[in-house]
């Protein structure tokens, strides 16, 4: 039974992986995957096969003679754990509604067309380091797929050569990724150890803001002196500034919007509650505010339902929510299921110990997996793996690894999966003309950490 929990994540995970090529959601199989996991485990454990391990370390099990007072202690082990993994994705799951409801109502009011007011160059040069600043710092904010789907589309307006726009739509993904890592709210994975108390909002800006911005200026410095980045753009940047603002209510919602979502570390650190609570209230404020202004002039209010929070409750990619839910849930159940007296990734992290003595270099490979398979998941599997105290030097390195090391290939992280998707940007030409880009950036960041918290601690 223990191989069949096993087999059944492999095979659930490579089909997650190969999802372009099956032609098939990830979703599914990441939904399938979380259910008959815990499924499988269930049974195993019931008939004595598998034994659990909660999330303070206790041990549990069916095997052997079970008097009726053992047995309910046993089956309310297995209840509990249950519960916990589920309650604590939870969290995560709300967070992420909350966040993903607030950016679709500033988005509803055309809040993000404001940033065309900001990019008045024709040099290409400074263009990329405009758009590469706002993708470093808005990804920060309101996470780095939002940043990327937004910049790539302002880069729509501004650069209508697709050949000349592949090139800057690339380097957001780099900027975006390396903005999210040093954000507890910059990207999932960094969202998850913030809310699974492995990491501080000082903690992480002190140590990775440095790091992230070694990620992104160096391959953008780097860009600068390539051929695409040189001379001038032929289309007039400023053609359409005048229409940047169509609503009365952009400026508004777009600032009171990014100011909800950069409240929330700070209700947590007031409140010491949990951030999904803090996020509750700044989507209640925003969708409060939302239901009473003016976009338009002669606002009717056969009009409000285009601007409200209903409506942009309707554009949440909910495939997104349930896919995390799937594959946080099929990691918890690994998690809770014990190999050689603890749980499986506390066991393949000591093998990984054993094997690799240097935990520096483990990490960075985690960096790099994370370009090839979903970062989430890896992330999800460290929680588990390693029992060490909030904000240590392993969770900030993790961070930034999982974080940055997705720009490596377009499919490596979120950002370039939907930069990818709406520029149809070709695995093989990101591969040729990127990569090394997104290496050399990668590799100096971790450099950086690593001088910097020798300095530091």
């Amino acid at each position: 039974m223990l191989a069949g929990v096993i087999l059944c994540f492999i095979i659930g995970y490579l089909v997650i992986v190969f999802e372009h090529p099956l032609k098939l959601d990830k979703t599914v199989p990441s939904l399938i995957m979380g259910a008959l996991c815990w499924a499988l485990l269930s049974i195993g454990y019931n008939a004595g096969f598998l034994d659990i391990v909660d999330y303070h370390g206790h041990l549990f099990s069916m095997a052997g003679e079970l008097t009726p007072e053992n047995l309910h202690h046993a089956e309310d082990g297995f209840t509990n754990s249950l519960l916990h993994h589920l309650a604590k994705t939870a969290e995560i799951l709300v967070f992420l509604i909350g966040a993903m409801t607030i950016v679709e109502i500033i988005d509803l009011h055309r809040g993000f067309e404001i940033l065309k007011q900001w990019v008045k160059t024709r040099n290409k040069r400074k263009l990329l380091w405009i758009i590469g600043v706002l993708a470093f710092i808005l990804s920060a904010i309101i996470d780095n797929l939002t940043a990327t789907i937004v910049l790539v589309t302002l880069l729509r307006k501004l650069i209508p050569d697709k050949t000349e726009r592949l090139w800057y739509a690339s380097l957001v993904v780099i900027a975006a990724n390396a903005g999210g890592a040093w954000s507890p709210i910059g990207d999932v994975t960094t969202t998850m150890l913030w809310i699974g108390k492995k990491v501080s909002t000082g903690g992480l800006i002190l140590n990775l803001v440095i790091p992230s911005l070694v990620c992104f200026i160096v391959p953008t410095f780097i860009a600068q002196f390539l051929k695409p980045f040189q001379g001038e753009l032929k289309a007039d940047v400023n053609a359409d500034v005048s229409e940047s603002i169509r609503l009365l209510s952009s400026k508004t919602m777009l600032f009171l919007g990014l100011g909800g979502i950069v409240f929330v570390p700070i209700f947590k650190t007031i409140t010491h509650l949990p951030p999904y609570l803090g996020m509750m209230l700044s989507m209640g404020v925003v969708w409060l505010v939302s239901e009473y202004i003016h976009p338009e002039e002669d606002f009717t209010q056969e009009r409000r339902a285009k601007y409200s929070a209903h409506h942009a409750l309707s554009r949440i990619e909910m495939s997104s929510i349930l896919f995390f839910l799937g594959i946080l849930m099929a990691v918890a159940a690994l998690e809770t299921m014990v190999v050689g007296g603890v749980g499986t990734l506390r066991y393949v992290a000591e093998a990984l110990d054993s094997t690799i003595p240097n935990q520096d270099v483990v990490v960075m490979l985690l960096g790099v997996g994370s370009a090839i398979i979903d970062n989430v998941p890896l992330v999800a599997a460290s929680m588990g793996m390693y029992d060490v105290a909030l904000d240590s030097k392993l969770w900030h390195f993790i961070a930034y690894s999982a974080g940055t090391g997705g720009s490596m290939l377009i499919i490596g992280s979120a950002a370039g999966v939907a930069a990818m998707g709406m520029e149809r940007i070709d695995f093989i030409w990101y591969f040729k003309k990127i990569t090394w880009l997104a290496a050399i950036g990668f590799v100096a960041g971790g450099i950086a950490f690593l001088v910097m918290y020798n300095i530091i601690h």
